[in-house]
């Protein structure tokens, strides 16, 4: 596992999309959100802007990084539209794409034999390994979240994808692999990360 240094994320996976409402491996396609994942955009936006108010933080002093899929950038519009002040401008890196899933791209889970993929839930920890055909395994991610760790100043907001979660768990969190690979990252929480330490955050009710 790469180790390096990594300041405070506020980590946002991007909304629901149909792909992900039907189970489909989507990858680096760049399917829209659906009316779900708008709404669940628009509520983490709103959840930030609270978040951020009652811990003192000023929006101004983090640095905004996403995805450069239309899922996401989409989902930071959002986010960014609940706070009622001028933000920084977004940085959008590749480094921060989905997981590449090579020919399995939509697939449904349930469709393909266990000799080309394991659907999420029956996962063991050697698939952190597996790289379907033109694709990427998860040491890949690590590789190239690693370098998107370089150019971190300073505290950060990041939308991204649920592979990128999972492996901001690994890598900052220190979370076991057989502990996350088949953990779904959610789409309507924040994720807090510091070293060695993650929190889900959600509205409050």
């Amino acid at each position: 596992m790469t180790t390096t240094t990594w300041p405070e994320i506020y980590f946002i996976r991007h909304g629901q999309t149909q792909w992900n409402a039907e189970r489909r491996y989507q990858g680096r396609r760049d399917i829209p959100l659906n009316d779900i994942g708008r709404g669940q955009a628009d509520q983490n936006g709103r959840t930030l802007a609270s978040l951020f108010k009652a811990r003192g933080l000023d929006p101004n002093a983090f640095e905004w990084h996403a995805s450069p899929l239309g899922r996401t950038r989409e989902t930071m519009e959002r986010v960014r539209a609940g706070f009622d002040t001028p933000l920084p401008e977004v940085k959008f890196d590749i480094r921060l794409m989905e997981i590449s899933f090579g020919i399995l791209e939509g697939e449904l889970f349930e469709d393909l034999p266990a000799t080309m993929a394991v659907a999420p839930g029956k996962r063991t920890e050697d698939y952190w390994e597996f790289r379907p055909e033109n694709g990427e395994n998860y040491r890949d991610v690590e590789t190239r979240l690693a370098e998107f760790s370089s150019v971190l100043q300073g505290p950060s907001v990041v939308v991204a994808h649920g592979g990128i979660a999972r492996t901001l768990r690994v890598l900052i969190e220190r979370a076991p692999i057989i502990e996350v690979i088949n953990w779904a990252p959610p789409q309507d929480v924040i994720m807090h990360f510091k070293p060695g330490f993650m929190e889900l955050l959600s509205a409050p009710s």
